[in-house]
C-alpha cells in the first residue's frame, strides 16, 4: 500500500493559512491614532463622530457613523465630557496612506481585514499543530525497525566476505593464465620446428612451398600466424594455403593433446617463473584457503541478498518513502542479518576472510619472490604438480593464440 502524506498536506494547508493572514495583516494600511468628539451616542456604543482631516485641503471637519466603546468611562461620554456642547470624547485611527488616506479606520467591530486574518491565524495554526503531532506520531511508527548501523555493519562484512572470494578466484586465474601462457610458448616452440614442406604431402606443390618460404613463412608457426589470407599474398594459391593452413591447426591440436609440460626451474623462463609464484600463493595460503574463499561467497551471496530486502531499514529517509510492505520485509530482513552476522561472528570469519586475502595478496613480478618460488619448488615439487592439477582444467589449456 502506498504511503498518503496526509499530515504533511494539512501542515502545509495550516502554513498556507498562516500565510495568508501574515500577508492580509501586511498589506493593511498605516494608521495613526487621533481624538474623536462624539457628537452623540447610544447605550450600545453606536454613535456620530467628527474628526479632522488634516490631509484635505482646507483641513476640513468630518463626521461618520462609528462603534465606540461603550465600557469607557461614563465622563468621556456627551453630555458630561463638554457641558457647554454636550459633546463626548474617544479615540480612533485614521488611515496614513492609500487610497482611504484621511478615512477613519473601522472599529475593531467593523473591521473585515482584521476579523479574516484573525480567523486565519487561529484555524492556520490549529491545522500546524494538528500536522506537526499527527506526523509525529505517524513517523514514529513509521520509522520502527530502521536500524542503519546494523545495515553499515552488514554492508562490511558482505565486502569483506564477496573480497576474500575474488582474491581467491584471482589467484586460481592467474595460475590459469600462466599456465596457458606456458604452453602456448612450448606450443609454438614445437611449432616453429616444424617447416612449411611437412605440411604438404603432394610433391605438386613444391612451388607453392618455396614461394611462401621465401616470403617468410618458413615454419607451421608461421602459417598458423598468417593465416589463409596472408598465405595467399606470400604467394600460395588458395586451395594450397587452406590445406597448409588446415594441416598446421591440425599438428598444433595433436601438441597440445600429447604435450606433457614439465617445469624447469633451473633456466626457467618469465612465464615459467609467474607459474611458480602464482602456485606458491595458493600454496601458502593453503587448503583453508579455498574453504573460506567458499564460505565467503556463500556468505556473501546470502547478504546480498537479505541487504536489498532491508535497504529501507538503512535510512528515516528511506523508511519513511517505503510502503507499507516495504518496511515489513525490511524489518524481517534486518533480523535475518543480525543472525547471519553473529553466526559469522561465531565461527570467527570475519577474521578469517580478512587473513585469507593478505595472504592471497602477493606481487607477481617481485624477484625475490620468484627467486623463492624456484627453491621451494625443488623442496616439494609434488605438491606444486598436484595444486597444478586442480586448478587447472586439461580442456581449458589453449594449444594455440
Amino acid at each position: 500500500m502506498r504511503h498518503r502524506p496526509f499530515f504533511r498536506w494539512v501542515l502545509t494547508l495550516g502554513v498556507l493559512l498562516f500565510g495568508w493572514s501574515a500577508y492580509l495583516y501586511a498589506s493593511y494600511p498605516e494608521t495613526r491614532q487621533i481624538d474623536l468628539t462624539v457628537i452623540s451616542e447610544k447605550p450600545d456604543g453606536r454613535c456620530t463622530v467628527r474628526w479632522k482631516d488634516p490631509y484635505s485641503d482646507g483641513r476640513r471637519w468630518r463626521e461618520t457613523a462609528y462603534q465606540c466603546d461603550p465600557d469607557r468611562d461614563a465622563l468621556l461620554k456627551p453630555p458630561n465630557y463638554d457641558e457647554d456642547t454636550g459633546y463626548g470624547w474617544d479615540s480612533g485611527f485614521m488611515f496614513t496612506d492609500g487610497q482611504h488616506k484621511g478615512d477613519l479606520e473601522p472599529s475593531l467591530e467593523e473591521k473585515e481585514p482584521y476579523g479574516l486574518s484573525d480567523a486565519l491565524v487561529l484555524i492556520g495554526l490549529a491545522l500546524i499543530a494538528v500536522g506537526l503531532v499527527g506526523g509525529n506520531i505517524r513517523a514514529s511508527i513509521r520509522l520502527a525497525g530502521v536500524r542503519p548501523k546494523t545495515v553499515a555493519k552488514a554492508w562490511k562484512l558482505y565486502e569483506v566476505a564477496d573480497q576474500v572470494a575474488r582474491d581467491h578466484a584471482q589467484a586460481r586465474d592467474a595460475v590459469r593464465v600462466t599456465w596457458n601462457a606456458l604452453r602456448r610458448e612450448q606450443i609454438d616452440a614445437k611449432l616453429s620446428a616444424v617447416p612449411v614442406a611437412q605440411l604438404f604431402k603432394e610433391a605438386s606443390v613444391s612451388r607453392a612451398v618455396r614461394d611462401a618460404e621465401a616470403a617468410g613463412a618458413r615454419s607451421a608457426r608461421d602459417v598458423l600466424d598468417a593465416g589463409v589470407p596472408g598465405l595467399g599474398y606470400m604467394g600460395m594459391d588458395r586451395s594450397s594455403a587452406e590445406r597448409a593452413h588446415t594441416a598446421a591447426r591440425r599438428l598444433a591440436d595433436n601438441i597440445g593433446a600429447t604435450l606433457s609440460l614439465r617445469v624447469d626451474p633451473v633456466a626457467p623462463g618469465p612465464h615459467t617463473v609467474a607459474l611458480l609464484v602464482a602456485l606458491q600463493v595458493l600454496l601458502e595460503a593453503g587448503a583453508e584457503a579455498h574453504r573460506t574463499a567458499r564460505a565467503g561467497e556463500e556468505l556473501a551471496g546470502e547478504l546480498e541478498r537479505v541487504l536489498t530486502e532491508a535497504e529501507p531499514a538503512s535510512g528515516y529517509v528511506s523508511m519513511l518513502r517505503a510502503g507499507r510492505e516495504q518496511r515489513e520485509i525490511a524489518r524481517s530482513a534486518v533480523t535475518e542479518l543480525r543472525s547471519l552476522m553473529a553466526i559469522a561472528e561465531q565461527e570467527g570469519l570475519p577474521a578469517q576472510f580478512a587473513q585469507t586475502s593478505v595472504d592471497l595478496l602477493r606481487v607477481p613480478d617481485d624477484r625475490n619472490l620468484g627467486l623463492s618460488a624456484r627453491a621451494d619448488f625443488e623442496s616439494r615439487t609434488s605438491q606444486y604438480y598436484g595444486l597444478l592439477a586442480q586448478v587447472v582444467d586439461p580442456e581449458d589449456a589453449l594449444a594455440d593464440h
